[in-house]
């Protein structure tokens, strides 16, 4: 059974609901980065939305559009499979400032209900009126592959055909400041020049909100095929070779038919060094593809991993300004892996491909 990604939706620092981003990028220029919202109103009634935080307002609109962009509706979804490593944690500060304010007492229970990690994937389901399978991966940095790999082994065994899948996250100022203290985020803001050099230890902060539905049907507008997705826990060196050239063998190809690996450099010496010593020892010559200095660092960020990729097997190209080593963009790129790395201890792989 063949697995396709059909659509994907995206609200970032970059312009939302589109991919303008691939081509005129903007760089975020500062150390704590805000996503550009669209007009919640068009998608979300009034009333509705009042009572609902901008995280969860973000995975609605993201999940609506992915799903118009493929023609499906609550009815003949199957699943919505959601990754987010803090939750909404504007409404968890919201609710513990409340018990604080109020001495735990009078407290309304919106902000309590929101604070939960699950509410995401819920309240998505509620929305687009899906009763299939429903849950939420909270994994820290790969809680987005987590759940893509749920989506993935479900549809190869067949217990499902569809799946809409997501990564939501958000960065508060409390909790920005909170991370910047152990040295989470950088001092200064990183451009496009100096991400490349950095080599000292921080990011640059994003929030991160992307939806894509999955299916085993291949369609004219299905923007590639995933061919595998694996994980990994603390691997060596030399397992994480045998595993890549493992999944390539499995799915009839070698180390030299990807066309690009697309890694979560950051400009934090620490997380980067990981992702060098893989350039250095496993891929080597095959170019490399980044996208957090578009979209900034978040416990969701493989997901525009994951979505930079696919689009640019659909778009058959790869963009210089995308490209980590090399300022020649390439063209007609049929074989794209995803690495990912958190800590340097939960590891993921994802390859995806042009449709057959």
């Amino acid at each position: 059974m063949n697995i396709y990604i059909q659509a994907a939706s995206q609200i970032s620092t970059q312009e939302p609901l589109n991919e303008k981003w691939f081509d005129t990028p903007s760089y975020p220029d500062k150390i704590l980065n805000e996503s550009i919202d669209p007009d919640f109103k068009a998608y979300i009634p009034v009333m509705i939305a009042r009572r609902m935080g901008n995280l969860l307002k973000r995975g609605i609109v993201t999940s609506v559009d992915a799903l118009n962009k493929c023609s499906l509706n609550g009815d003949n979804l199957q699943a919505v499979i959601t990754g987010t490593g803090l939750g909404c944690i504007e409404n968890t500060e919201h609710f513990l400032n409340a018990v604080l304010d109020n001495e735990e007492s009078c407290l309304q229970p919106t902000f309590f209900i929101q604070s939960t990690h699950n509410t995401i994937s819920s309240q998505i389901a509620l929305f687009i009126k899906c009763h299939g399978y429903n849950t939420t991966y909270s994994h820290r940095g790969t809680s987005f592959d987590s759940c893509l790999l749920d989506a993935f082994v479900q549809m190869k065994l067949g217990l499902i055909s569809n799946a809409l899948v997501g990564g939501h996250d958000e960065m508060t100022p409390s909790y920005f400041t909170l991370l910047q203290k152990v040295g989470y985020w950088k001092n200064t803001p990183l451009t496009d020049e100096n991400f490349h050099a950095a080599d000292t230890r921080g990011s640059i902060s994003g929030n991160a909100s992307l939806s894509m539905v999955m299916a085993n049907m291949k369609v004219p507008y299905s923007l590639c095929q995933m061919r595998t997705v694996e994980m990994l826990y603390a691997p060596t060196m030399q397992e994480i070779k045998a595993k890549i050239d493992c999944m390539l063998e499995a799915n009839g190809m070698k180390l030299a038919d990807v066309d690009a690996v697309v890694m979560g450099l950051s400009g934090d010496k620490d997380n980067d060094n990981v992702y060098k010593n893989i350039m250095s020892e496993v891929t080597r010559d095959i170019p490399v593809m980044c996208y957090k200095h578009i979209f900034g660092e978040s416990f969701c960020a493989s997901a525009y991993g994951v979505y930079t990729a696919a689009t640019a097997i659909a778009k058959k190209r790869v963009p210089s300004h995308l490209l980590y080593s090399s300022r020649k963009e390439i063209l007609n790129p049929r074989n794209i892996l995803v690495f990912n790395h958190f800590h340097n201890i939960d590891h993921s792989l994802i390859l995806l491909s042009c449709p057959d």
